[in-house]
């Protein structure tokens, strides 16, 4: 053999066997510091189980051994006959999505702490909500809150408003369960479609069979278990980290510390204008011009039980996001030298929390799954109230309202029951189009903000502008539409394509066990962020204010343009009631008793027996 053929052989021996000796080292050294150290066992499961179970059984009670509910009003509202507290907890588990429960926690410790400001549109929205939306809708008394629109304007802005709720609420649930459930399944060893058909299938059951009633009741039941865990998880982190006040130190040296960032541009994801005024249109439209909402309202006899529910429900919120963003800062300190996203152990950020939790509190049996249990219960709650709600939309605005087709009431439950099982198994088939299209996940949390906010400008429009018309209110829907849609999903195309960058806190891996800084390849690529139009970089949380003002702004353009509605011609039912009492000043003589009225312009809803809307009433 040639000299200069046994050097490069013995080289390549010594390389080669020093390879082998690095990958054993890397072999044993993974061995000792496994990703999981807990995995899901017995008492986990049944935790679990325990959670749907008693959920199916509160829909087997409703639907089989209580009152029967033989009509759709009985169905959908629960005869108006719920208490005010399960109607607050039932809010509060139907706004709180499991994917919030996730990615709040991982907000906090990826981004710091200038989300958590969102709590100050949980009180704006309150009074809001309680003086100028909610008394018409005890008022009018409507199944389908879409309804109003026809009353107001016409039955095309109806229908337009149903679509897109479906559209809305059936891509968002499906949505909603997966998510989250994908990201346990990578952490818990949870399979995934399991999970999936579980939620699915006890959700269905209870929605369906028994109605309205037993959506309040199960989601309070649900709220217990999610608050619960939540509390739980974070009383444990803290102890474990050595206390509050050294969790806090930790994150403000690393400057996650951070509530009024006051900068003005909209292109700024997080600053304190953002979240709060975009974070109190967006829930808004949560409040004011959501049906699932709406019906909730509806479960109970008088206003003043909605208001006080509301801010029950507000409170409840604040309660929920402040722990999860405590629960980030506890992440933080316990991640704070070796991040598990850089170094490997996780895929998405949202897997952050479940991580933890095995490893930190999986030596305390049934803990993880007192957890997921809570994780699933958001999802049941957010599904059960979207498939009473869809049911609602379809009997009212689609069947009377499209179709013309005059239900029995004898038999309204019965259609409405088959009605939210179709949506149901409908969302449970989009899960497994979801999976494969990535991409659609972000795309369906930003369409609900943009849906939400046109449908919310409808709403203001016929409450606020009595000079609006039929044609400005579609006009100006379809245009807000058009624009929220195109900057939105510009906004999904350009991040995917690399245009637009999140800018995160600082994290560190030095303290990462069997790895070496110097093996992570970091993302070095060039964002060409400058290349993308500034109107893409608007913060998602503008959505829902740009599509509201532009409804509003383009319809009221459009039906002066067109002939504007004469005021005196509108219902001042249909009108919010500062607004009413505006131009009852006009028609009185006396100042005195309009100023006493705009004083009151709510109170006289508590005296007075709120009527029913006439369905075939043709609008004003």
């Amino acid at each position: 053999m040639r000299p200069h053929l046994l050097v490069l052989f013995f080289f390549l021996s010594a390389s080669s066997a020093e390879q082998r000796r690095v990958r054993s080292v890397e072999e044993e050294c993974h061995a000792e510091h496994p990703t999981l150290l807990y995995y899901f066992s017995w008492a986990d499961y049944t935790v679990f189980a325990l959670m749907l179970l008693v959920s199916c059984l509160i829909g087997t009670f409703y639907g089989f051994f209580a009152k029967k509910q033989e009509t759709s009003q009985d169905f959908l509202l629960g005869g108006s006959s719920m208490s005010t507290f399960p109607m607050a907890m039932s809010l509060t588990a139907s706004f709180i999505t499991a994917i919030e429960l996730l990615g709040n926690p991982a907000e906090m410790y990826q981004q710091g702490t200038q989300f958590w400001m969102t709590c100050i549109s949980f009180i704006l929205v309150v009074p809001i909500t309680s003086c100028l939306y909610l008394p018409v809708f005890m008022k009018l008394k409507l199944t389908s809150s879409y309804e109003y629109l026809n009353l107001r304007f016409d039955r095309h802005c109806r229908l337009l408003a149903s679509v897109l709720y479906m559209l809305q609420m059936v891509l968002y649930t499906s949505v909603a369960v997966y998510a989250p459930a994908l990201a346990l399944s990578h952490v818990t060893g949870l399979n995934t479609y399991i999970a999936v058909t579980l939620v699915y299938v006890v959700c269905i059951f209870y929605a369906s069979q028994g109605g309205m009633k037993a959506v309040i009741m199960a989601d309070t039941f649900q709220a217990a278990v999610l608050i619960g865990s939540l509390f739980l998880i974070l009383g444990y982190g803290l102890s474990w980290a050595g206390g509050t006040a050294r969790v806090w130190q930790e994150n403000a040296n690393s400057g996650r510390m951070e509530f009024f960032n006051m900068d003005p541009s909209p292109t700024v994801r997080h600053s304190f204008w953002s979240v709060a005024i975009g974070g109190t249109f967006y829930w808004t439209t949560m409040f004011c011009s959501n049906q699932a909402s709406v019906q909730k309202y509806l479960s109970v006899e008088s206003i003043s039980q909605v208001r006080i529910a509301l801010w029950v429900s507000a409170f409840g919120m604040i309660v929920i996001y402040s722990v999860n963003f405590l629960t980030g800062m506890v992440l933080y300190s316990a991640y704070k030298d070796c991040d598990p996203l850089t170094a490997g152990y996780i895929s998405g950020q949202d897997q952050i929390l479940p991580l933890y939790v095995m490893n930190f509190l999986g030596s305390l049996r049934g803990m993880p799954g007192f957890f997921v249990a809570g994780i699933f219960a958001a999802s049941l709650g957010t599904v059960a109230s979207a498939l009473n709600s869809l049911a609602a939309i379809t009997c009212e605005d689609i069947f009377r309202g499209l179709l013309q087709i005059d239900l029995p009431a004898s038999k309204g439950a019965i259609y409405a029951r088959w009605i939210s099982i179709f949506f149901g198994a409908l969302s449970f088939a989009l899960v497994f189009v979801v999976e494969r299209l990535g991409s659609v996940l972000q795309v369906a949390l930003s369409f609900n903000g943009m849906v939400g906010g046109v449908t919310l400008g409808l709403f203001s429009l016929g409450m606020f502008v009595p000079w609006a018309n039929a044609k400005g209110a579609i006009v100006g829907a379809i245009t807000s539409l058009v624009v929220v849609l195109w900057i939105g999903l510009g906004a999904q195309v350009a991040t995917v394509n690399g245009q637009i960058h999140l800018d995160s806190k600082p994290t560190s891996i030095a303290g990462c066990p069997c790895i070496n800084e110097t093996t992570i390849v970091i993302d070095q690529i060039e964002h060409n962020s400058d290349e993308v139009w500034s109107i893409y970089k608007t913060s998602y949380l503008w959505y829902s204010a740009i599509g509201c003002m532009l409804t509003m702004l383009v319809g009221l353009a459009v039906s002066f343009a067109t002939g504007a509605q004469n005021p005196a011609d509108v219902d001042q039912d249909f009108l919010s009631p500062p607004i009413a009492a505006m131009f009852r000043m006009q028609t009185k003589p006396r100042a005195s008793t309009n100023v006493q009225g705009i004083a009151n312009f709510g109170l006289e809803l508590e005296d007075e027996k709120p009527r029913q809307a006439d369905v075939c009433k043709s609008p004003k």
